[in-house]
């Protein structure tokens, strides 16, 4: 068990304003493992004026960033020195396959912060322009506070895609974690106060929706930052429209595979059993629907039932498990929701379905549907779960035109033999990134989506730029 009884605020674990807690329950065992606090408004109030108070009148902002770096950089060596821990409690509270956990949640998590410590020595805090009537001074400055609110899926990647940019740029932050996945917030925690990072500097509350909107909207807030479903982007952007409040919303995805005549299947299939059911396919960019030509379709689907049917589910603790549970009982039953909604628009199940493959834990078995036409709602839709959608094109052109025939664009990738030629097709499509016979997120360059899949970017220097803010200083020649 991991019990709980405080919420990081101030630098200091501190009792919680109510007597509410939630409890962390295992998606494989179905038992509880943990217990936090359940924070309250009243809690988001005095981290709030935590965050405010470090940011107006603490040392964190006026420190060089070379200082910050310096801190920060204590933290991820910390991080790195214990990344397995933090592997394993993720793998623990939301079920992700522990190999990915080891790579794909903690050490990406440090590798970006390492990158944003890195960064700083190089980032072009302050410029000096001719301007037409005199030399001007372009002056970056934090935006202040921050409110980062990120789902239970990557907690700690989409916790740190805010954490780090903002900490670098001399930002205070409040962090809420979702219900589902709060664990590794005080782990994390632990190893803040290890590094030395300022009191206020960063704050926890793990807390559900209605406190979350009460971080949105509070009035010392300066900057909201959220990973999570279109729909509370909405929500959460029509807030901030209101409020006239910056805002990075990273959201939902239904992202297309293309793969191109000449690929080849064996590392195609290889390829895509990361860049389509990653974290048991509970993720934003995941490759959910498959574009296959007709020439190829019959194999095509062959292959892919093949790969998706031969996935080794199981205890999502043992390295050999390539699927695990998903994250709560609620999300099984989507998940089994659209597979039923999928036989009843005509599609047809070519490996997986609703038998499930263990009696104990929220899973359901990896599905491929074959015969999918693009408007049906599998293919629209986000699933979130190891769900894919086969559809076959005719050419390259109609190819190009199911792909961005969704209201979303927030990755996709594209399978050939010929990677020149796969760029050009890439090019074409309407999404925030495009992989060519993979699918990856490199710190150093900007992560977000079109359309409904958000508004800005994150990592790279871009994801730096959107906590910061401009000040012009002109003189007289």
């Amino acid at each position: 068990m991991h019990e709980h009884d405080r919420l990081f605020i101030d630098g200091d674990w501190t009792a919680p304003a109510g007597t509410g807690a939630i409890e962390v329950v295992s998606p494989h065992t179905e038992e509880v493992i943990g217990r936090v606090p359940e924070g309250t408004a009243a809690d988001v109030d005095a981290a709030v004026a935590a965050a405010r108070r470090a940011f107006d009148r603490g040392p964190w902002p006026r420190m060089t960033p070379a200082e910050r770096a310096e801190v920060l950089g204590r933290l991820a060596a910390l991080y790195a020195d214990r990344q397995q821990e933090m592997a394993d409690l993720i793998t623990a509270e939301m079920g992700s396959p522990i190999l990915f956990s080891v790579f794909g949640q903690a050490a990406m998590s440090q590798l970006v912060l390492q990158y944003y410590v890195d960064l700083a020595a190089r980032f072009a805090w302050e410029e000096e322009r001719a301007g037409m009537l005199g030399p001007v001074t372009v002056a970056r400055e934090p935006v202040g506070v921050v409110a980062a609110i990120y789902p239970w899926n990557a907690p700690q990647f989409t916790l740190m895609l805010k954490l780090a940019p903002a900490l670098i740029a001399g930002c205070t932050v409040v962090a809420k974690p979702s219900p589902e996945a709060p664990l590794d917030a005080y782990l994390l925690a632990e190893w803040i106060r290890e590094a030395g990072v300022p009191d206020g500097v960063v704050n926890i509350v793990p807390a559900g929706r209605e406190v979350g909107a009460h971080l949105v909207a509070h009035p010392d807030v300066d900057k909201v930052a959220f990973t999570g479903s279109t729909a509370a982007g909405r929500k959460i952007a029509a807030v901030c429209g209101e409020l006239l409040r910056p805002v990075t919303l990273e959201l939902g995805g239904k992202s297309a595979a293309i793969i191109l005549e000449d690929a080849d299947l064996d590392a195609t299939m290889e390829g895509l059993k990361t860049a389509s059911l990653m974290n048991n396919g509970e993720a934003c960019a995941a490759q959910t629907r498959i574009l296959a030509p007709r020439s190829r379709y019959d194999e095509v689907a062959e292959a892919l039932a093949a790969m998706v049917g031969g996935l080794a589910v199981g205890d999502p603790a043992d390295y050999s498990t390539e699927i695990g549970p998903l994250v709560a009982r609620r999300q099984r039953e989507r998940v089994e929701g659209y597979i039923r909604l999928g036989q009843e628009e005509g599609a047809k199940i070519i490996t997986g379905g609703l038998e499930r493959p263990r009696d104990r834990g929220w899973y359901v078995a990896p599905t491929v549907f074959a015969d999918v036409r693009n408007d049906m709602r599998i293919a629209q839709e986000e699933i979130f779960g190891p769900v894919l959608a086969l559809i076959p094109y005719e050419d390259e052109d109609d190819a190009v035109r199911i792909a961005n025939d969704s209201s979303y664009g927030l990755g996709g990738s594209v399978w050939t033999a010929d990677v020149d030629h796969g760029v050009e097709v890439a090019r074409r499509i309407r999404t925030g990134s495009c992989g060519v016979n993979l699918y990856v997120l490199d710190p150093n360059t900007p992560f977000g989506g079109f359309k409904d899949s958000g508004l800005g970017r994150e990592l790279g220097p871009e994801g730096l730029t959107a906590y910061l803010e401009h000040k012009s200083i002109p003189r007289p020649a």
